[in-house]
């Protein structure tokens, strides 16, 4: 493994212009990340509706990265930072696999730079000063049962997602039923992600609504002078982190928002340094490209000066027969029925993205029971397509070398100059925004909204929020909002069940299902250890 400095040089930064943590990883300091974004080409990488036999877009991401510096080009992966709390649950650490991992992969899952710590620790620092002013009838004509901020911790606990605060008395007070999520969640998660500068993360967390008064009315941060603070919190974790990949290429690895109710993409400020310093830059938007590329493009992209110039779509043969209804237990074996069915489920990304005015090229992420014959009919079948290109990846086994043909490939299918399209108009009504989702990126027919859910919209309407961009929080194991229904869903409704605002983030999401802002632990966690040396014993990404 490369000291941090040697990586830190190949993004024309000396050592003593890094903040280093410890030998592999290192802080940018803002002096050094210039407002607007580079020459660099900036290229999402997304994918097909995840399954649980798991696609490695991560691993594709980084192994494409790899492969591109093999050409002699300067490419730079740009991920989330893991969460520690699917570190010891089912998905485990967002790191890579096999010869396309971002190292060290232990640091990197547990803790890394802190960075949600410190956003935890805001979050919950605000919690404290709100129910503090209310308690003390600092606001007036507010009550605790006004207060909407909740509570944060990276741990996957069920047991925090309803409580009741402030219990044993006065002194303990204000008592209010509440709840915890999960620090990806947090508002100030997303905030950090899209945030250019202090400054513009001054202006986001004092527009946070952390409750209404008496009458309704949207309490902000702003209102309680407090918002110094929770700068003082968080000013080093809006720093980009620096660290390497598996063949010693630079990584930026920062901030890690849901990709469900969140935007799922990694940092404004850590894509812009990015691409003033590389030739390609590798971004990945989480889920599939109806979650993590659509939010790229109508948040990311749109509130900021980032603008995509190629996407990559990583797809699996396991995960196209799993769409065809093939059950886990039976996806190794060969199936051209399965196929021809769970293709769509592709071919409509393929669609989704085009509608951005973007040709991807589709990643084939090879596994060894992948039979010749099932390759063949995927490509043929995707013949017909407005993919740019269909290529084999093998980042797993073979690294940058498994990647030659694709990077080569998306290269080239850079080279002609788009203009980013947009599905709604800010403009437009918040339930005209939604309708237009649902037909064109879910394929419904059409919207149902809860009676909750069109009142709260009359509410932000009045308040001023109606040209923000919608952030669906919705299943991403479907491309409709029921996780049941696989490949692509036709000829059904949409389902609002509620909306709620982000107005710090900048954005408004309605609520389509039942979606879970505090996961729980499976049957059998994830066990690690340590040895003597103080190493992780275990798999930390299986």
């Amino acid at each position: 493994m490369n000291h941090i400095s040697n990586i830190a040089k190949k993004l024309d930064l000396q050592e003593k212009e890094i903040i280093q943590v410890g030998n592999y990883k290192a802080k940018i300091p803002f002096e050094f990340i210039k407002e607007k974004p580079g020459k660099g080409k900036l290229i999402v990488v997304t994918g097909i509706t995840p399954t649980k036999a798991g696609e490695g877009k991560t691993t594709t991401a980084i192994g494409l990265t790899q492969g591109i510096n093999k050409l002699g080009k300067l490419a730079i992966t740009s991920l989330r930072e893991p969460s520690l709390g699917p570190v010891f649950g089912i998905k485990g650490g967002g790191t890579g696999g096999g010869k396309s991992k971002v190292i060290p992969e232990d640091e990197i899952n547990i803790h890394f730079t802190g960075d949600a710590h410190a956003i935890g620790s805001a979050h919950n620092l605000l919690s404290a000063l709100v129910d503090n002013a209310v308690q003390r009838n600092q606001i007036k004509n507010m009550t605790s049962d006004g207060i909407t901020w909740t509570r944060v911790t990276d741990v996957l606990d069920r047991g925090l997602r309803n409580i009741v605060t402030g219990l044993g008395g006065s002194n303990n007070a204000p008592l209010r039923q509440t709840s915890f999520d999960i620090v990806t969640a947090s508002e100030i998660m997303a905030i950090m992600a899209l945030s250019k500068n202090l400054d513009d993360l001054r202006n986001r967390l004092e527009n946070i609504v952390v409750g209404a008064d008496n009458s309704g009315n949207p309490i902000y941060v702003k209102d309680f002078n407090i918002v110094g603070s929770l700068l003082s919190v968080l000013r080093h974790a809006l720093m980009p982190n620096i660290v390497q990949t598996t063949e010693g290429n630079p990584a930026i690895i920062h901030t890690g928002p849901f990709g469900n109710i969140a935007h799922g993409c990694s940092s404004v400020i850590g894509d812009t340094f990015a691409t003033q310093v590389g030739d390609y830059v590798l971004s990945e938007a989480g889920f599939g490209a109806d979650l993590g590329f659509e939010k790229f493009m109508h948040i990311k992209s749109r509130t900021s000066d980032l603008k995509p110039q190629g996407a990559v779509i990583v797809g699996t043969i396991r995960a196209i027969k799993s769409h065809g209804g093939v059950k886990f237990s039976a996806l190794q074996e060969q199936n051209s029925e399965a196929i021809e069915l769970g293709i769509e489920n592709l071919i409509h990304h393929i669609n989704n993205i085009n509608k951005f005015g973007i040709e991807p090229v589709v990643a084939l992420n090879i596994f060894p029971d992948d039979t010749k014959e099932e390759i063949n009919l995927v490509k043929k079948l995707l013949s017909d397509t407005k993919a740019f290109s269909v290529v084999e990846s093998d980042s797993y086994s073979k690294g940058g070398e498994g990647n030659i043909e694709l990077a080569e490939s998306v290269i080239e299918s850079t080279k002609k100059e788009i203009t980013n399209k947009y599905i709604y108009d800010l403009n437009d009504p918040i339930q005209e925004k939604v309708l237009k989702l649902a037909t064109n990126i879910y394929n419904a027919d059409n919207v149902t909204w809860s009676a909750v859910a069109k009142k709260k919209i009359k509410k932000f309407e009045e308040n001023g929020w109606g040209n923000l961009p919608i952030c669906m929080a919705k299943t991403p194991l479907s491309i409709s909002h029921n996780p049941r229904l696989k490949a692509l869903p036709k000829n059904y409704t949409f389902e609002i069940s509620d909306i709620r605002a982000s107005i710090g983030a900048g954005f408004i999401y309605p609520i389509a299902g039942s979606i879970m802002t505090m996961p729980g632990l499976p049957k059998s966690p994830r066990e690690l250890d340590i040895d003597s040396k103080g190493n992780i014993l275990g798999d930390l990404t299986a």
